[in-house]
């Protein structure tokens, strides 16, 4: 489901800011790349959050490049760097947003950890499906806390989606099913099903998220069409584990990256990809709820490793 423009000037200028390689300061001799300058270079891949173990993947795809004589300066290093990042990257699945082709609403299932961002996140996601003319169903799937579910329907009211709530302290697999016996009956093309905030080792949280996603399956055939992970970008490595624990309980299909913003650390993008094969799908980039961008793998590429 294409929901947002492709690539321009503004996304590029966005990853060059919030990943800074600096790499016309890697030294490349003339015989290639020496000891110091593959431990350098390895730093600054861990200092933007590349991660350890695709910036292991890149040094050592790098260093067998230089070698063998293929990279003599800085511009080549920059471009066997882009053309490997570009494979990892290739290697998941679409970052496009599925939607349902048979009958009934599409359904996303929306997961991650307390402080995350998640609620925004959820409205600003229904709020660019609004504006592309597709009706939106946002159902409260925290049944614990009034003040998130008052938030998120205040946030639903705001961006002109429907919104529907259980019981509170409810089963949150009843909201759920709710939500999406109401999309159905009432031909809504898009239903948005929100979780409680939930630390990945709390394990009977994670089971009950289980059933959630086990309640929606059984009502509609193919549905959650989406299990989309919030996460914080400026936790850096930790949001990685909590991709990990997640995936044990819900068929995680993507990644919403919160507070994009707000970090100088963007490569966490390429460690979810090579650590867990999960695409980042859109990025938070601000408290407006416009602030929601499709990630352009393209963009990314031409932001960090773009020539100054």
């Amino acid at each position: 489901m294409r929901l947002f423009k492709k690539k321009d000037e503004k996304r590029k200028s966005l990853w060059r800011r919030v990943v800074d390689l600096a790499l016309t300061d890697v030294r490349v001799i003339s015989e290639g790349m020496d000891d110091e300058s593959l431990e350098e270079l390895e730093e600054r891949l861990l200092a933007a959050d590349f991660g350890v173990t695709a910036t292991l993947r890149l040094v050592d795809h790098v260093e067998d490049l230089a070698r063998r004589g293929k990279i003599r300066g800085g511009g080549e290093l920059r471009d066997a760097l882009r053309d490997e990042v570009a494979r990892i990257l290739a290697d998941g699945a679409s970052t496009e947003l599925a939607e349902n082709t048979g009958d009934g609403p599409t359904v996303y299932l929306v997961v991650g950890v307390n402080g995350v961002g998640k609620t925004t996140s959820i409205a600003k996601l229904a709020h660019h499906m609004v504006k592309k003319g597709r009706s939106v169903l946002v159902a409260a799937g925290d049944t614990y806390r009034a003040g998130a579910v008052s938030q998120l329907e205040t946030w639903a009211g705001r961006v002109g989606a429907g919104f529907i709530r259980g019981q509170e302290g409810g089963d949150p697999a009843a909201v759920a099913f709710d939500a999406v016996e109401a999309g159905i009956k009432r031909g809504i093309d898009v239903v948005i099903v929100d979780t409680a905030g939930r630390l990945h080792t709390n394990r009977g949280l994670m089971d009950e998220l289980r059933k959630v996603d086990r309640v929606i399956r059984r009502r509609l055939e193919g549905a959650p069409h989406e299990t989309l992970i919030v996460l914080d970008a400026t936790t850096g490595q930790n949001a990685v584990a909590q991709v990990k624990a997640f995936q044990e309980a819900a068929q995680l299909s993507g990644i919403i990256l919160a507070k994009m913003d707000s970090t100088a650390r963007g490569g966490i993008v390429v460690a979810l990809q090579e650590e867990h094969s999960l695409p980042v799908k859109l990025v938070g980039l601000g408290e407006r709820v416009e602030d929601l961008d499709a990630f352009d793998a393209e963009a990314f590429l031409d932001g960090v490793f773009a020539r100054d």
